[in-house]
């Protein structure tokens, strides 16, 4: 089970540093004991196996604690994004029936306010005050009272097919969806990560994802898995590339695992230069395309390290991945290579058949990292998860990725793009029709489209093209979509028109409207863009 891998680094060795927080640290011998007490807190007021808790902190020592205590209790974690508006914070809990928190008192004010968007939590747990103030009608446990509790891991039966982790990702409905994995999903693709990218003790992990994304996950637990350190990187020094090279140098990173969009901006604005960073042995990325002009400069300048494009859906962890062992010599993208170690792909027409090579076909995942469905959804699991064709390894439903692909004579695959209007920017995944419906809600739409632009860094920005006969600017739509949405979520540029181009079947002309804003002579600065539509 994924929290047996924290027992087992403990076991081996106590002492060994566990997590490194800013100027903290904890070893592993100090987080098992913290995660033990947690789940014990957790048992006594009889949360258990086959039931939700909410993870409501910013990534931390404190953070891990929880997420470990919740496994250990038998429970699953739901992690939701302390920066998240309220209202979608609030949307997830109830979704997923969480009426339990594990959280900090910096959040107070956010948690204790959840009432009013409809979610009335019923067991907060503080792991960072003493003793905290409880609400009406809520029953909140802080440190003090968890820390007195026997540091022995409780008694919990857990197997490799019960829930571990529920992760939200934008639906193309509105709503966010919620992800089931077990534990025997993130064991198959943790375990393939820790043995071929050789992670052992000596390592210290970089931790740039927030816990409900994803790439959280190898982080997490594959530097549990080999007793290494990982280091969690704060959020605020995304923007400062210099600050991230400094970071990577001071803490003895030997594992970087990100998004192609943080690499680009240390390769352009970091300081770096050839043979810098002589400790970073291995850099990961996913999410997203990495350009692949971006990709030779960076190896150029990192040449003793070992690069891998790894890709994969939520859905389905990792289930493809490309060793990228010399500079790309053209600007043609990176594969995404062939599948994980107990993983089968397949590529189908839209006939249902087989794509031979070179043919285009959706990517179908077959074999032990592929989820369980979608919490709550079974009309959706069953679009999304599939019986496989004759002739598959794997008895398993088959996951539709809804990516399209091509496979090359010699195996490898090649992402082409998107059958629907889901798209990535930053490595977050984004159903386009998520955010047109809340900015659809503002009095003053009349209607609207958000398309995605290419972009260098991010991969693709958002625009959003909006009509309203009422007048609201541009400012006033940026500041409501900032109250419902997360910032990875808010539209670069908000454009006012008085009429979307139709095609000849009357619906919305994006392709015009994409090529509307790729022919406009200037673009507003991505300063000019945060400052306009954050609205926070």
């Amino acid at each position: 089970m994924l929290h047996e891998l924290l027992a087992d680094a403990a076991a081996h060795d106590p002492d060994a540093v566990a997590v490194v927080d800013g100027d903290r640290g904890i070893s592993y011998g100090e987080l098992d004991a913290g995660a033990n007490r947690v789940a014990r807190s957790l048992a006594r007021e009889g949360i258990g196996p086959g039931q939700r808790v909410g993870l409501y902190l910013e990534k931390s020592i404190e953070a891990l604690t929880g997420l470990y205590g919740i496994l250990k209790a038998g429970a699953a974690y739901v992690p939701v994004d302390p920066d998240a508006p309220l209202a979608r914070v609030g949307a997830i809990l109830a979704d997923c029936g969480v009426r339990t928190l594990v959280t900090s008192g910096r959040l107070r004010d956010r948690w204790s306010g959840l009432p009013a968007v409809g979610v009335s939590p019923a067991l907060v747990l503080v792991l960072d005050e003493e003793r905290p103030h409880s609400p009406p009608g809520v029953r909140v446990v802080g440190a003090e009272a968890i820390r007195e509790l026997p540091a022995r891991a409780p008694e919990t039966p857990v197997t490799e097919s019960d829930l571990a982790y529920v992760l939200y990702t934008s639906g193309s409905t509105g709503t966010p969806k919620g992800v089931m994995l077990s534990h025997g999903n993130g064991r198959a693709f943790v375990d393939w990560a820790a043995r071929t990218f050789r992670l052992d003790m000596t390592d210290r992990l970089s931790s740039l994802a927030p816990l409900h994304f994803d790439l959280s996950v190898l982080d997490v637990f594959a530097a549990a898995r080999a007793g290494a350190a990982v280091v969690l990187v704060p959020r605020r020094l995304a923007a400062f590339p210099p600050l991230l090279t400094r970071l990577v140098a001071e803490q003895g990173i030997t594992v970087w695992y990100s998004v192609p969009s943080l690499l680009v901006m240390l390769a352009a604005r970091g300081g770096l230069s050839p043979g810098d960073l002589p400790q970073l042995r291995t850099v990961l990325f996913a999410g997203e395309v990495f350009p692949a002009r971006h990709l030779r400069r960076l190896m150029g300048l990192l040449p003793h390290a070992r690069f891998a494009n790894l890709y994969g859906p939520t859905e389905t962890n990792v289930c493809t991945w490309q060793e990228v062992t010399d500079p790309p010599l053209d600007d043609e993208d990176i594969p995404i290579g062939r599948p994980v170690d107990g993983t089968e792909v397949l590529v189908l027409g839209d006939d249902g058949r087989p794509a031979g090579p070179g043919e285009v076909g959706e990517l179908l995942v077959l074999g032990p990292t592929v989820m369980q469905g979608y919490w709550g959804d079974p009309e959706r699991t069953a679009h999304a998860l599939v019986t496989p064709p004759p002739g598959t390894r794997h008895p398993g439903p088959a996951y539709r990725t809804g990516d399209l692909v091509v496979r090359g004579a010699d195996g490898v695959l090649a992402f082409l793009g998107r059958r629907d209007s889901q798209v990535k920017s930053r490595g977050y995944r984004i159903e386009l029709r998520e955010v047109e419906r809340h900015l659809e809600e503002h009095p003053g739409v009349d209607e609207c489209a958000v398309v995605a632009v290419p972009d260098e860094v991010a991969g693709c920005l958002l625009v959003a093209f909006v009509v309203s006969r009422t007048a609201a600017t541009r400012q006033q739509l940026g500041s409501f979509c900032a109250s419902r949405l997360p910032a990875y979520m808010l539209p670069a540029h908000i454009e006012l028109v008085p009429a979307l181009p139709r095609t000849s079947t009357d619906k919305v002309d994006r392709q015009a409207l994409t090529e509307r804003w790729t022919r406009r002579d200037q673009r507003p600065s991505r300063q000019e863009v945060s400052h306009e539509t954050a609205g926070r």
